[in-house]
């Protein structure tokens, strides 16, 4: 019973957190903060992969694991987290014997990135603007 208890009175004291830090930040009650981030999307591996794919039309498991300098086991964690939420969409095929995957970011996964770096552009303009 003292567990229930203690849960209730954290949620009212997160929710007054966020209220002292709309207020310390000069933003509205809208804008977005840190703790709204896409946490999918903002780890750093997953944020490369995203974003690379963003600035092209599609990138083999070579090119994406040369570019994030990765390991192929940390690259296909990472890659998987992102096609299991639709994010990204992989494509397996051979090329004579060897075997190739090549990545491309979904509609999803461009709107995602788009939230994202909306929200980080929000948290660096209430930054700055909090600073002056």
């Amino acid at each position: 019973m003292a567990r229930s208890s203690q849960v209730r009175q954290e949620r009212p004291a997160r929710a007054k957190e966020r209220e002292l830090l709309v207020a310390r930040m000069r933003i509205t009650p809208g804008d977005a903060l840190p703790a709204d981030l896409d946490r999918l999307i903002h780890e750093r591996i997953r944020l490369g992969i995203v974003s690379a794919l963003a600035a092209n039309r599609s990138l083999t498991f070579n090119e994406l694991k040369s570019l994030l300098k990765t390991t192929d086991g940390n690259l296909s964690v990472h890659a998987r987290k992102l096609e299991d939420a639709a994010y990204v969409a992989c494509t397996k095929s051979f090329d004579g014997r060897t075997p190739k995957t090549e990545y491309r970011l979904t509609q999803a996964g461009r709107r995602a990135l788009e939230r994202y770096l909306d929200h980080m552009e929000a948290l660096i303009r209430a930054t700055r603007e909090g600073n002056r």
